[in-house]
């Protein structure tokens, strides 16, 4: 397993990317309160702007962040066989990365 996100680093990610996604939920709530979309072409206006595009990938990189931290603690703490743990990983580093590629494609379209 790497050692580049254990202990203090892999803490502080946690609880960074936890203050950022409930900073950008309320963000997002705000907005959608004082001024919501109500057709497609809002909503892809709303999401193409410079500042909602950006903040929402930097939500998903922190969701993305925040899911490889929580899932590989519990992996790594209740998995023991060395084999299934490195598959189980593996797999979700993959669905992860995935996700977050789909996600990021999608906004640059929007904002194309």
């Amino acid at each position: 397993m790497s050692r580049h996100a254990h202990g203090l680093r892999a803490w502080l990610l946690q609880r960074v990317s936890a203050v950022y996604l409930a900073l950008y939920l309320l963000f997002f709530l705000a907005a959608m309160i004082a001024s919501p979309p109500h057709s497609y072409a809002a909503w892809r206006d709303w999401m193409a702007g410079p500042w909602s595009g950006i903040a929402t990938a930097l939500f998903f990189i922190a969701l993305m962040a925040h899911a490889w931290v929580g899932i590989r603690d519990v992996v790594v703490d209740y998995v023991h066989p060395f084999a299934m743990r490195l598959v189980l990983l593996t797999g979700v580093a993959g669905v992860l990365l995935a996700s977050l590629i789909k996600v990021l494609a999608a906004l640059t379209e929007v904002a194309a």
